[in-house]
């Protein structure tokens, strides 16, 4: 399964099933771990230790 499948097939949950307040949340859950893995070595490191 390629990630653009898994991410249509999750659209259409949302869609189909009207679960609409799911979207915030997994939404926010990539932005965490996209700050964790960018800020594991890089120059972002300060930030995310005074937000935490």
């Amino acid at each position: 399964m390629s990630k653009m499948s898994i991410i249509a097939e999750f659209w259409d949950f949302l869609k189909e099933r009207k679960k609409w307040w799911l979207a915030p949340i997994f939404i926010f859950l990539l932005l965490l771990g996209a700050l964790v893995v960018l800020g594991e070595g890089s120059v972002i490191a300060p930030l995310i230790y005074t937000l935490f």
